[in-house]
């Protein structure tokens, strides 16, 4: 898998609204900065994805304008924009911000994300 395939998988996990799904694309010491909230343990993500799906119901994230800033043999950190929308007290909601995702490859196949910062904008 590339590093490219990798953020798409992300993207499709995401959608399914399983945090199991997500968590199997994750680094065991994945940070993850919101404009929030500081996120730096797997179970911290995991509350913080699910409250945002038990908050937003239905909700369908998408990303465009990715941008690679570095691909190593070893790392890959790209920056996009970020797209949701859904269902929020009953109103069609919808927004963007920013993203950057910091990705690390584990073996020869293998990327996992390591550092998610999120911006709303």
């Amino acid at each position: 898998m590339s590093y490219e395939n990798a953020l798409q998988r992300y993207i499709d996990a995401t959608n399914t609204h399983h945090f199991e799904n997500v968590k199997q694309l994750l680094h065991p010491n994945a940070v993850y900065w919101f404009s929030d909230r500081t996120c730096k343990t797997t179970h911290e993500i995991q509350s913080y994805f699910e409250n945002s799906w038990d908050t937003i119901k239905d909700e369908v994230y998408s990303i465009s304008d990715v941008h690679w800033l570095v691909t190593e043999e070893n790392t890959a950190t790209c920056i996009y924009t970020y797209h949701y929308e859904g269902v929020l007290n009953g109103k069609f909601v919808s927004g963007s911000g920013r993203a950057t995702n910091v990705f690390v490859k584990i073996n020869e196949e293998e990327w996992k994300i390591i550092h998610e910062h999120l911006s709303s904008l």
